[in-house]
């Protein structure tokens, strides 16, 4: 006999069975989840340009900065090591003397030349709210082993070139150091021999091929660059481990630059005139592109040094008119003095040129901690290339040096600098 409850339990289950998931809406959600794993990053990344919803909080993927070459550690949170002040030291500094070191040029050697204060040797840069990395010559030089460091631009930049060697030769032993010029002292190398390691210098005031870059007989008047000229000189930087770049002096005529269209050798030249900030845009984007096609961002280091102020007009940080860095002796304590022939619109150039590079530079801002250094030009105490007259003596104003810088002194700190940017980026 049936149970009584048989027809309806069966009538129940059949109204209780789970129904059974379609193949067709089982192949869709795993195709969505199989897009949603495969594509989320993108889909996180096109959602997030999107403007938020107020009030609404909006989680976004950081993205993992990129470890640099030589890099062994990181500098502290929110320091900005070119933002800060001088500070006398009359312990550490300087770092080395200017007797001890004979590869300073006689044009940088002011001691020698009859300087009679070294008050302008005893200035440390410090940074606001942290600390710039003492230079450790041995580090470097244990970098630098079976490797090329090589600075390439004008005068300035080799002034820095050869502040590196005097920081590093004392450790390395007489017989296991040399330099020696090439090709009309276009390229200079210092080598030191038992690391298989060289430091060099490369003449090219534009970066680009110009009618300047006999590294000797350069003081033209009429100053002509070559467009799309950067593997002229180029050719001679490939296999460099560590390229510090600097130009800007010879950018700065108060004129338009004049850019030649085809080469130097043609007899009828096409030449066109653009501005200081046009011409400059060029250079950084041949630079850069050069950068792109020929350095390993995983194996080398590219740095770029900003412009050098100069310190010809003595009534902008207050002196009198009509004087210039000659016979100054204090720093400017103006935190927002500037330099008025170090041009904000060339800054510019580079800042948004640089912000487009796929190579990382790294960009050294000596600018402004420089422009407080009045006292640190090399003035009248260096070697003079023609002799001077009988106007130019009775006036030392006349002909002082306020462009470059006397060593041991301010380009010093700018090697500490980079120093602490190649290690502790």
């Amino acid at each position: 006999m049936k149970s009584p409850l048989s027809s309806s339990s069966s009538s129940s289950m059949g109204v209780l069975r789970k129904p059974r998931l379609s193949p067709y809406l089982f192949t869709l959600l795993t195709f969505v989840v199989f897009i949603t794993i495969l594509y989320g990053e993108d889909f996180i990344c096109i959602f997030g340009q999107l403007e938020p919803i107020p009030g609404r909080a909006i989680s976004r993927p950081v993205k993992k900065r990129e470890k640099l070459a030589f890099a062994i550690g990181k500098s502290e949170e929110k320091c900005d090591v070119f933002k800060g002040r001088w500070v006398r030291d009359e312990l550490t500094r300087p770092l080395y003397e200017e007797s001890e070191c004979p590869y300073i040029q006689p044009q940088l050697t002011c001691q020698e030349h009859g300087r009679p204060d070294t008050e302008y040797q005893k200035w440390r840069w410090q940074p606001h709210g942290c600390d710039l990395p003492s230079f450790n010559a041995t580090l470097m030089l244990e970098t630098l082993r079976g490797k090329r460091m090589m600075f390439v631009g004008d005068s300035l930049n080799r002034g820095q070139y050869v502040s590196m060697i005097c920081l590093l030769h004392t450790l390395i032993p007489e017989h296991a150091k040399s330099m020696k010029s090439y090709d009309n002292d276009a390229l200079t190398v210092f080598r030191a021999k038992d690391y298989n390691a060289s430091i060099e210098f490369y003449w090219a005031p534009f970066l680009l091929e110009s009618n300047s870059d006999n590294a000797v007989v350069h003081r033209v008047p009429d100053r002509i660059m070559r467009r799309g000229s950067i593997n002229k000189h180029g050719k001679h930087w490939k296999g460099v481990d560590i390229l510090v770049f600097n130009t800007y002096l010879w950018w700065m005529t108060g004129l338009d630059i004049k850019i030649l269209k085809g080469s130097f050798e043609d007899e009828e030249k096409e030449i066109i005139e653009v501005s200081a900030e046009d011409a400059y845009r060029m250079a950084m984007r041949s630079m850069l592109r050069w950068v792109r096609k020929n350095m390993d961002r995983k194996k080398t280091r590219v740095f770029f040094t900003s412009m050098s102020p100069t310190h010809g007009k003595g009534i902008e940080w207050g002196g009198e008119p009509g004087k210039n860095c000659y016979n100054q002796t204090t720093i400017i304590e103006d935190s927002n003095y500037w330099d008025s022939n170090s041009r904000k619109t060339i800054m510019n150039v580079i800042a948004e040129e640089f912000s487009k590079s796929k190579f990382p530079i790294t960009f050294l801002n000596i600018t402004q901690l420089s422009s407080y250094r009045k006292d640190a030009h090399t003035s009248i105490y260096k070697k003079q290339w023609s002799p001077l007259t009988a106007e130019q003596l009775a006036n030392p104003v006349s002909y002082a040096d306020c462009v470059h810088w006397c060593l041991p002194g301010l380009q010093d700190t700018w090697n500490e600098l980079l120093f602490s940017k190649l290690f502790y980026p």
